[in-house]
């Protein structure tokens, strides 16, 4: 169904593209736009129970897009070190692809809590509760992910980083 790594030396195990996804801050969600078109576009998320979670308005691009066609990609850049005199860059990445979906109930106000703890932790708790309480304005939507994977430039892999 997904195609293998062509490159499969530079693969990152399952604990090293898990430690990505905690580390990175944003991504970028990839699904089928306004006329077939593809449509990308950078958000913060959080990963959290092996899914991919993140807010959006109630109504736009994004969710008219995943409502017509669930099936949508998820990339992240987690370091891209510029060397200039190989002409080239030292790169680590993960993409991840899956369906995404509206979360409602238990799971939404937990996603949401997960958020708002990756983002705004150190705000008093309190405040980060009263925030997930009354949060109405916001849709959070999961990527329930079918195949994730992650790669680094053979110069990592060859330093053992």
């Amino acid at each position: 169904m997904f195609r293998d790594m062509r490159r499969s030396e530079q693969s990152l195990s399952t604990d090293s593209v898990t430690a990505v996804m905690e580390r990175c801050t944003n991504g970028i969600l990839a699904c089928l736009g306004d006329e077939d078109y593809p449509y990308a576009v950078p958000l913060s998320f959080v990963y959290l129970q092996g899914r991919i979670y993140f807010h959006t308005a109630k109504y736009g691009h994004k969710v008219d897009a995943i409502a017509k066609h669930p099936k949508v990609s998820f990339a992240l850049v987690d370091d891209d070190t510029i060397v200039s005199a190989e002409y080239t860059t030292h790169y680590r990445s993960v993409i991840a692809f899956g369906q995404a979906r509206l979360v409602e109930g238990d799971e939404r106000l937990q996603a949401f809590a997960a958020l708002i703890e990756k983002y705004s932790g150190d705000r008093p708790e309190r405040e980060k509760q009263e925030k997930v309480a009354g949060c109405s304005q916001s849709r959070v939507m999961a990527i329930d992910i079918e195949r994730i994977t992650g790669k680094e430039s053979i110069e990592y892999v060859n330093a053992g980083r």
